[in-house]
C-alpha cells in the first residue's frame, strides 16, 4: 500500500453513504482524511486544515459547488476534483472554469479516483511525493535512490525514473508512449524497443524473472502490480 500521512484531503458531499465509502478508502491508502456536509463547513474546515486536494460534490443544500471551489481556491493553495451526477458538457465547463483541477462522474470507480488524486499531486503537488512506501518499494527521490525489500537497488539515472514511474502509478497500466514521453520526453527519436530493455533490466534487479510485478499487457502496456 502507498502511504500518504503527510498528504491532507477534504471531501465534501451531503450524502452520508458516499461520505463514508470515501473516507473508509482513503485512509486505508494513508491519507488524511477530514469531511463535511455542506460547503460553509467545507470553508471553514479549509481555512485551518489547508488540505491539499479537496473531493467536492456540485449538488448541495444551501452553496453550490461551484461557489465553494470558487472561494476555495481563494483561500489556500488546494486542487480541487468535482464530482457531479450531471453529465452535460455545460456542468463540466463550468466546473474547469470556475477553478476545478478535474472532473468525475457519479457513481465513479474508487481506483480511477485514486488514480486522479495521484495525478493531481504529481503536477501540483510533486514534493508531497519526494518520500514513498508502498509494498516493498521505498522511494527517497531526494537522494533519487529506490529501495526493494530494505535494500537499495543499483539503478541508472533513466531506471530510476522508470520505476519511480511504476511505482507512482501501480496497479495502472502505462502504455510504451507514456512512458517513452514521461521518462525519454517529447523529444525523444530513439527506437520505442528501448523500453523493453530496460523493463528487462528493472526485472533482473528486482529478481521478477516470472514478470508477476512488472507485467506486460499484449499490445496495452505495462503495469506494476504490488501484492
Amino acid at each position: 500500500m502507498m502511504k500518504y500521512q503527510h498528504i491532507k484531503l477534504l471531501v465534501v458531499d451531503d450524502e452520508p453513504a458516499i461520505v463514508d465509502f470515501l473516507t473508509l478508502g482513503l485512509e486505508n491508502e494513508g491519507f488524511q482524511v477530514k469531511t463535511a456536509t455542506d460547503g460553509l463547513s467545507a470553508l471553514n474546515i479549509v481555512k485551518t486544515y489547508q488540505p491539499h486536494i479537496c473531493i467536492l460534490d456540485v449538488m448541495m443544500p444551501g452553496m453550490d459547488g461551484y461557489e465553494v471551489c470558487k472561494l476555495m481556491k481563494k483561500v489556500c493553495q488546494i486542487s480541487i476534483i468535482m464530482l457531479t451526477a450531471k453529465d452535460e458538457v455545460e456542468y463540466r465547463i463550468k466546473g474547469l472554469c470556475g477553478g476545478a483541477d478535474d472532473y468525475m462522474m457519479k457513481p465513479f470507480s474508487f481506483d480511477e479516483l485514486l488514480a486522479r488524486i495521484q495525478a493531481r499531486l504529481r503536477n501540483q503537488f510533486p514534493y508531497l511525493l519526494s518520500d514513498l512506501s508502498i509494498g516493498p518499494f521505498q522511494v527517497d527521490d531526494r537522494r533519487k535512490e529506490i529501495r526493494f525489500n530494505q535494500k537499495v537497488l543499483k539503478l541508472s539515472a533513466t531506471e530510476y525514473e522508470l520505476l519511480k514511474l511504476f511505482i507512482v502509478n501501480h496497479g495502472i497500466v502505462l502504455s510504451k508512449s507514456t512512458i517513452l514521453e514521461k521518462v525519454w520526453g517529447y523529444d525523444f527519436n530513439g527506437e520505442d524497443n528501448i523500453v523493453e530493455v530496460y523493463i528487462r533490466a528493472l526485472r533482473d534487479k528486482i529478481g521478477d524473472k516470472e514478470h508477476k510485478m512488472i507485467r506486460t499487457l499484449r499490445s496495452t502496456g505495462y503495469r506494476l502490480d504490488i501484492q
